[in-house]
This record gives structure tokens, C-alpha cells and sequence, in this order.
């Protein structure tokens, strides 16, 4: 089983909090389609969300590869969505931190019946933040084999290396595995090296109680 981060096995929810005292370069106040389409830019999968000076398009276009290049295009993404710079960097602080990151519901279930099942499990990134303290957080670090983090890697999804690396650690054949994942472009791409592949909705954690058990429910019988 391979699994996607972001939108596939945890969420980084819409919190109001973040939002109480920051105000627009106007002074007034983001309103909720204004807080969404902020969060939506934070955690967008794939896809540029907004155009960019050349100082920081080859920061975007290596954002996964790169810790530095990750912050210096996210605050800045951040700015241009009308985020103040004090303000863009506290948010993206929050971005960064896997306790600010909820899991959906069934996360835990999952990976604990995969694993007593002897089912091999791997965590396929594209990230440039460590992820693994949030599962340590739920306690289902120990269920994952393999952890492909793309900074640690030097390589992101949708390349082919990343899928057939993470396959060839955990010892089984492309089409053995399983991508369970919330982009066709970047977790697609699995399908490119033999691995079946299953989409999920990334919506809030209350909305999707049960995604993940519906796309793993045949490997689990």
C-alpha cells in the first residue's frame, strides 16, 4: 500500500483562529471565501495558484526539493493573496507544522488493520517539511515502512523513480501496490509504473469519515 500525504491521509483544516487578527494591506479583515482561498493556496497539490516574478518561479517550480526555496515561495504566495509579510510568515509557520494537521477519521483504522495484516505500507510526499511527528501524534508511525519524503528523495510525483523506488523497498512488485492518493496528475502517475491507483476526495475531515476505507476495501478483506 502506498499512500499520499496531504488531502489523502491528513488535512491542514480551515481554522478561524488563524485568521482573528489579520487584516488585507486595506486594513479590513478576511471574510471565509477569503480564508479559503488562503488555505486553498497553502495546500493546493498540484498546479501554479499564482503568477509569480522570476525571482520566485524557480522557487516554485523546486518548492518540494527544497526547505528554503518551500518558505521563500509559500510566504510569498501568501503575500500576494493579501497577507500581510509579519502575518504570511505566522501562517506559514502553521503550514510547516504536522500538530497543526488533523487526520481523517478513518487514518488510523486503516493503517492499523493494513499492518496487522502484514500488508507493507509507504508514505509518498511531496513535501518540504518532515511529516512523520504527525503520525507519531495518532500513533501509527510504526505502521509505515517506508517514508518517501520528496526533499529527502530529490524527486517528486509524478516522476516515475519516486514510485518505483518506494515499491522496491517495500519489496514488492509495481503491480502488487496500491497509490491511494487526491491528485490523478502527481499520485496518478503510479498508474504510469504499474501500481493501481485510487483517488480521494480531499475534502475536510468531516466530510470524508470513510474515503479511505472504501478505496483500500479490497485489500483489506
Amino acid at each position: 500500500m502506498l499512500f499520499d500525504f496531504s488531502g489523502t491521509l491528513f488535512r491542514l483544516e480551515e481554522d478561524e483562529s488563524w485568521f482573528t487578527d489579520l487584516a488585507d494591506g486595506d486594513g479590513a479583515p478576511f471574510d471565509l471565501e477569503a480564508q479559503a482561498e488562503v488555505m486553498r493556496r497553502m495546500t493546493a497539490p498540484v498546479g501554479q495558484i499564482v503568477q509569480l516574478g522570476p525571482e520566485f518561479q524557480d522557487a516554485w517550480d523546486n518548492r518540494d526539493l527544497d526547505p528554503a526555496l518551500h518558505r521563500k515561495v509559500y510566504v510569498e504566495v501568501l503575500r500576494s493573496s493579501g497577507v500581510q509579510d509579519g502575518q504570511a510568515v505566522g501562517l506559514y509557520e502553521r503550514l510547516i507544522d504536522p500538530d497543526y494537521w488533523t487526520a481523517y477519521p478513518d487514518t488510523f483504522e486503516v493503517m492499523r488493520r493494513l499492518h496487522e495484516s502484514g500488508t507493507k505500507i509507504g508514505v509518498i510526499s511531496n513535501i518540504a517539511f518532515d511529516i512523520r511527528p504527525a503520525f507519531e501524534r495518532i500513533g501509527v508511525a510504526g505502521y509505515v515502512d517506508e517514508f518517501l519524503l520528496s526533499y529527502l528523495e530529490g524527486v517528486i510525483k509524478p516522476d516515475p523513480k519516486i514510485f518505483l523506488r518506494a515499491c522496491e523497498r517495500l519489496g514488492v512488485a509495481p503491480e502488487e501496490a496500491l497509490m491511494v492518493g487526491d491528485s490523478e496528475e502527481a499520485d496518478g502517475g503510479a498508474a504510469a509504473v504499474g501500481c493501481r491507483v485510487a483517488i480521494v476526495d480531499p475534502v475536510s475531515t468531516t466530510e470524508r469519515p470513510d474515503g479511505l476505507l472504501t478505496a483500500v476495501a479490497d485489500v483489506l478483506r
